[in-house]
């Protein structure tokens, strides 16, 4: 039987325009820390405007970059608990 834990709920807000889609990512952990990221996408001025596809280009980017530093977070706990210098946490 499993249980879960904890869950964890991702805010990402937009900033768009003609050209830019900018986007920031925020994740609240249990432990109380915030970890934040950030995305963008730039349309060429030859592709149509299809805005949905910047927001999910620039939100790939800051989901990525969250994983990243979320990797790092764990990587250094690791650590630290075990007083060691591990191998780095890759994707």
């Amino acid at each position: 039987m499993m249980h879960t834990a904890v869950g964890w709920h991702i805010e990402m807000e937009f900033m768009e325009d003609e050209q830019h889609t900018r986007a920031a990512a925020l994740v609240r952990l249990p432990d109380g820390t915030e970890v934040r990221a950030h995305g963008q996408a730039s349309r060429h001025h030859t592709d149509s405007n299809q805005p949905r596809v910047g927001e999910e280009i620039a939100g790939a980017r800051a989901l990525n970059e969250l994983a990243m530093q979320l990797l790092s977070k764990a990587h250094t706990e690791i650590d630290a608990d075990s007083g060691r210098i591990s191998h780095p946490i890759h994707v």
